[in-house]
């Protein structure tokens, strides 16, 4: 029997999320406090904000294989949170870029987005993020209609995939990171591949 927390508990379940996504912003805090960041502090935040959106966005991309594996039905609504966390990380990863590399230089930020691609790629997946967030409310869900809702948030698969693209073409040297995530956002969007397919086999016999 799968397990279902009571109201309470998912509450409770919710508010830990919560502070626990917290904790990289909480030590990166903490870092620029104690001068502790390393001889490039800038590279070290920027690197950091951009790393836990890719952590979020896979996590969250994680959870709906995890809710059909264990049927923790429950899970789904974790989802939201941890999708608004991903923009919340990407924002202040872009915020960074702006402020402390660029120091709102507009002119030198245009000419940077149209000479380096990953940074290219990078502002195409923020952009793509963007109406996620503006419509992640149940209210916009109704305004929309669950169909096209859908359909707007299955776009998170193409900006995860612009995110390990941006990661990819920003590392130089040693790639290992890299090409984990890429092995990991494979395999998520492999197995939801998979179980379309099991799907339109059962319609077709049907």
């Amino acid at each position: 029997m799968a397990v279902q927390p009571s109201p309470r508990q998912l509450a409770v379940l919710k508010i830990l999320l919560f502070l626990i996504c917290l904790l990289p912003l909480a030590r990166l805090s903490w870092g620029a406090w104690q001068d502790s960041l390393g001889a490039n502090p800038i590279e070290f935040i920027q690197r950091s904000l951009g790393t836990w959106t890719l952590n979020f966005l896979l996590i969250t991309l994680l959870v709906s294989p995890a809710r059909k594996l264990s049927g923790w039905h429950w899970l789904l609504r974790l989802r939201r949170m941890l999708g608004l966390y991903a923009f919340c990380y990407a924002l202040l990863h872009l915020a960074s870029y702006l402020w402390l590399d660029q120091f709102f230089d507009w002119q030198a930020i245009a000419k940077d987005i149209l000479k380096r691609p990953f940074i290219t790629v990078g502002m195409s997946a923020f952009i793509l993020l963007l109406p996620l967030a503006a419509t992640s409310s149940n209210a916009m869900v109704r305004r929309l209609g669950g169909r096209r809702w859908q359909q707007l948030h299955r776009s998170v698969y193409a900006i995860s995939l612009l995110g390990v693209v941006h990661y990819w073409w920003l590392v130089k040297r040693d790639i290992t990171l890299p090409v984990l995530y890429a092995a990991l956002l494979a395999v998520l969007l492999g197995i939801r591949a998979l179980w379309r397919e099991q799907e339109r086999r059962r319609q077709t016999n049907f």
